[in-house]
């Protein structure tokens, strides 16, 4: 009495080089994606594209604003150096 698991069936050639044929390019994009997220100069062009759109999301009247108040900060800054070192 044979297994049925031990039986030979027969292979259908075709439908076995297609799964492998798949099985392949999905293995492909798999490790396409991982090189992707893996990337040190993949992942800095994203981290520069995110800076971008967010600095593009910054309303220009409250960029103008901090911009001014830094340069008012920085100018009170370089003013009391120079009036302590005379």
């Amino acid at each position: 009495m044979a297994d049925a698991e031990t039986e030979s069936k027969p292979v259908d050639q075709d439908a076995l080089v297609a799964d492998i044929d798949r099985t392949r390019a999905e293995l492909a994009r798999t490790i396409d994606a991982i090189s992707d997220r893996v990337s040190p100069k993949k992942n800095v062009d994203r981290a520069v594209e995110q800076i971008r759109r967010r600095a593009g999301q910054i309303d220009p009247l409250m960029a103008g604003a901090a911009a001014a108040v830094f340069v008012v900060g920085l100018t009170a800054f370089v003013l009391l150096r120079r009036r302590r070192k005379h």
